[in-house]
């Protein structure tokens, strides 16, 4: 069965990466009269985003990357900008 929300009611979810690494929290929804396209995700305390972005509040996750909304929301590994060659 499908659980319908309200866009509002995501506002400041956790936010985690689809290998359980927290990512940040939900601050925006980026959508038009038809269509979703995204999520601002902003970089809070202890996150990873806060990690790799240093000074910059967030980023904007494209909703295709966004695997599951529940409690928290899943995205895909592939919306984790990454910090360089020395991360791996």
């Amino acid at each position: 069965m499908l659980k319908m929300e309200r866009i509002s009611d995501v506002y400041d979810m956790k936010v985690f990466t689809d290998n359980g690494e927290y990512f940040g929290d939900i601050e925006e929804a980026i959508i038009t009269k038809t269509k979703m396209h995204g999520w601002r995700v902003k970089a809070t305390k202890n996150s990873y985003l806060s990690k790799v972005l240093g000074s910059a509040r967030g980023v904007i996750v494209p909703h295709q990357l966004v695997k599951s909304i529940g409690d928290v929301m899943i995205i895909s590994k592939a919306a984790v900008p990454s910090s360089g060659p020395e991360e791996e």
